[in-house]
Formats: C-alpha cells, structure tokens, sequence
C-alpha cells in the first residue's frame, strides 16, 4: 500500500509534463502556423500592391501618351490656325499683276508682305511658349477681329471689314481665344475656298449670349453641309470649330440668306458658362 501511495505523485508529475510538452507542441505548431499564414498574407499584400503600383504606372503612362498626343494635336490645330490667315493674306499680295504694277505699289506691297511674314514668325514663336496672340492677350477679342480684318481690307483683294456694337466686358482668356481661333477658322475657309468680293463680321448680345455673325458673297456653306463634312474624315478645320466651341459651350450656324447674294455664318456663344450660372 505504501509503494501505490508514493507512485501517485509521480504519476502526476509525468503526466504533467506530458501535457506541458503537449501544449508546448500545440503552441509552437500553432505559432508556426501564424507565422506561415502571415507571411502568405504578407506576400499577397506584396504582390497586391506591386500589381496596383504597375497598374497605376500604366494608367500614368496613358495619361501622360495622351497629354502628349492632346499637345500634338492642340499645336497642330493652333499652327493651322493662326499662321494660315495670315499666309493667305500674304498670297493676296503676290498677284500675277504684282510685276506689272508701278514701283511705289510693288514696294507697298511688298512692304505689307513683310510686314504679315514678320506676324505670322511672331505668332508661331507665341506658339511654341502656349502664349495667345499678342493683341488678343493684351486688348481683347474686338481688337485681335479688327486687326485681323484689316490686314485682309488692306490687301485690296478683298473689301474686309468688322464692327462690335456690344463688347463692354471681356469674356474669359480661354474662351476668347476659342472665338478668335473659330474667326480664324472660318476667314481662313473663306480666304482660300469661297472666291468672295467682300466678307464682314459683326457683333452683338442677345440676351445672355455673344453673338458673331460672318457675312460673304462667295461659294459656302449650309448647316447641313457643314454636318457631313464634319463627321467625315475631311476637315480638320471644321473639326478645330467643332472642339473649340464645344470647350466654349457654344455652337455654329452655316445658312444662305433668303435674298440669295450671300452666306451667313452665325456664332453663339454663353458669355457665362453652365456650372457658373449654377454657382450662381
């Protein structure tokens, strides 16, 4: 009796470490398995992120292709813009006639073609540092129209000639420049395909819109046809009109007038845009 008394504790002890070696295996099992299935977490995260750093490096890359092709484009679109009318008006002067005509003439005229060359180097060199065009930048629309009309009057090819009866305020720079590439646009068009005598613009308001009316007596255009030209793969001048008066909120009428002498080309534009009026 005395011996299966003493045997007791000793059982005890054995079978205690026994479960403490136990627990103590469970515990490191278990320790290793949270470290194994962390380190997959670690690892999925890992992985995670570096697909989300090389997709956003994609979409950044797209993004700046883009703004590079969008550039490509907006320097194009603004070289076709702004040295076109210009250039045209210098062909004005070299006429087959230019050799027949008294030396004061040739010298005028020859004067007034350097004089529309040294512009249009200007214009490109405010082109390649994104600037407007000077008088544009500095005096307004009514004054950039006017000077680009007169260049044209004073030709002689061509009785050119602008009137703004309501330009109190300014419009915005981007919008005004906007309407100016659309005038030059539209003059350019004119100067080049219509074989017209004489071209006038004129401005007003009508209630909260500015207003742009083209007149001529050549070859042009009705809305319909500027449509179809202008879902076609032709055009990119009328594609420039078409973008930049969608920028401006605005839009373009191409008509004949009833009397049948001229065409019409009328030019809407809000003088606030839609999310301003919102704020408003």
């Amino acid at each position: 009796m005395f011996l299966l008394q003493g045997s007791a504790p000793q059982f005890n002890v054995s079978l205690a470490l026994l479960l403490g070696t136990v627990g103590m295996l469970v515990l490191t099992v278990g320790l290793i398995m949270f470290i194994i299935f962390h380190q997959r977490k670690v690892i999925r995260y890992q992985l995670q992120l570096q697909r989300m750093e090389e997709e956003q490096q994609k979409i950044l890359l797209t993004a700046s292709i883009r703004l590079q092709e969008e550039e490509r484009q907006r320097i194009a679109a603004d070289l076709h813009d702004d040295a076109g009318p210009l250039l045209a008006t210098a062909r004005l002067y070299l006429t087959e006639n230019l050799v027949n005509l008294d030396k004061s003439t040739q010298l005028q005229s020859i004067f007034q073609i350097r004089q529309i060359l040294d512009d249009t180097i200007q214009l490109v060199r405010n082109i390649s540092h994104s600037l407007m065009p000077p008088t544009l930048k500095n005096f307004g629309l009514e004054s950039a129209v006017n000077d680009l009309f007169q260049k044209i009057g004073g030709s002689g090819t061509m009785n050119a000639s602008s009137r703004f009866h309501d330009y109190k305020d300014r419009l915005k720079n981007e919008k005004e420049l906007n309407v100016f590439r659309v005038v030059q646009e539209l003059v350019n068009n004119i100067l080049k395909h219509s074989n017209a005598s004489f071209i006038h613009l004129t401005q007003n308001v009508q209630g909260d819109n500015f207003i742009l009316r083209i007149h001529h007596d050549g070859r042009g255009l009705v809305q319909t046809d500027f449509e179809k030209l202008n879902k076609s793969t032709v055009g990119l001048g009328l594609k420039n009109i078409s973008s930049r008066l969608k920028v401006a909120h605005g839009s373009i009428y191409f008509e004949k007038d009833p009397s049948q002498t001229y065409y019409k080309v009328t030019i809407s534009i809000p003088q606030e845009d839609p999310e301003e009026i919102l704020v408003h």
